[in-house]
């Protein structure tokens, strides 16, 4: 696992080559779909044309809690290594594409996306590479990131992150488990849930939208209903999660919840013993990283991870580290 305080032992090597990095002290995000530059007037290198502009795209949905953090890590990075970082989000593919031709078309200094649908996003990324642009790819997509071009990856192997989630609820005594999918066609939620097939066995998927909660909840609570055998439920998302742990009580369940991500209601629930764990890839990281790697890359030449994703998960977040944990959630950094 590519720990926390790992990464700021990464940075701590970018101090040493004459850079001035302040302490981190993890800012909410807004829900809006992009951010200024956050710059300083610091003198950049001599062979620097001024400072470096990075554009982050993610497939991310407005509001969602997981990508807020992503963007704290972004824009902190930003303030840290006198980096214009700005922000942009669309959960739909094509207008994921879009953002990225926009961002190729400014002629940023650097590139930083998520990849749930690496078909529909190829062309952009190679059209950002042919113009001489550095591409880090994050949180999902990591099969296809070095053929597309980016000099990274950053983020965490689903099919790994799944499998740990099945032997944990195999270990918990669990015998059948309904795998919640959220997003059509991201290909990191059936790793997720194919891995998690591999360790556990029994396993069904859901298909929901993250986007209408309150149906999410219904179906779930469908699926609970009609087979009263499921004893576990894995969510793929912490908003997701909280919408099960309501559906199983609507059901009379047996079902304990079970997720990916963290967010405040994930972290009460984990205390209170309605939740079991939450699988953590400390998002924080995959938004902080890649604004230090392209750094790098940019100034002196650096690449990372020797044609391997740099992982930030899994990690496991559960009752015996909760509280370790919670701090960290609360201000927007975990």
């Amino acid at each position: 696992m590519f720990s926390f305080k790992r990464s700021f032992a990464v940075v701590a090597a970018v101090a040493a080559t004459g850079l001035v990095l302040a302490a981190c002290s993890g800012p909410s995000a807004d829900n809006s779909s992009s951010s200024s530059s956050a710059n300083s007037s610091a003198a950049a290198p001599p062979s620097s044309s001024g400072p470096l502009k990075i554009a982050v795209v993610t497939h991310g949905s407005a509001g969602d809690a997981f990508w807020n953090v992503v963007k704290n890590g972004a824009e902190q990075a930003g303030k840290d290594l006198n980096v214009g970082v700005d922000y942009y989000s669309d959960g739909d593919p094509g207008n994921q594409a879009k953002l990225i031709d926009n961002a190729v078309a400014q002629k940023v200094g650097g590139l930083v996306v998520s990849m749930a649908n690496p078909q529909a996003l190829q062309t952009s990324i190679q059209n950002a590479v042919k113009a001489g642009i550095p591409v880090v790819t994050i949180n999902s997509g990591e099969d296809q990131s070095a053929s597309f071009g980016a000099i990274a990856h950053v983020g965490q192997s689903e099919g790994l992150a799944g499998q740990g989630a099945g032997q944990r609820l195999k270990a918990a005594g669990k015998t059948k488990l309904l795998c919640v999918i959220h997003e059509a066609g991201n290909i990191g939620q059936n790793q997720r849930c194919d891995g998690a097939k591999q360790t556990f066995g029994n396993v069904s998927t859901l298909q929901v939208d993250i986007s209408n909660p309150t149906d999410a909840q219904a179906r779930i609570r469908g699926a609970l209903q009609a087979d009263p055998s499921i004893d576990a439920v894995l969510a793929l998302n912490s908003q997701v999660a909280a919408r099960a742990v309501d559906a199983a009580k609507e059901a009379s369940s047996k079902a304990q919840v079970a997720t990916f991500d963290l967010n405040a209601d994930v972290v009460a629930a984990i205390k209170a013993g309605t939740i079991l764990f939450a699988v953590d890839q400390q998002q924080y990281e995959q938004g902080y990283l890649p604004i230090v790697f392209l750094k790098l890359y940019k100034e002196n030449g650096n690449t990372i991870g020797g044609g391997h994703p740099v992982q930030t998960g899994p990690g496991f977040v559960d009752k015996t580290n909760i509280d370790t944990v919670a701090p960290y959630a609360q201000r927007g950094t975990r």
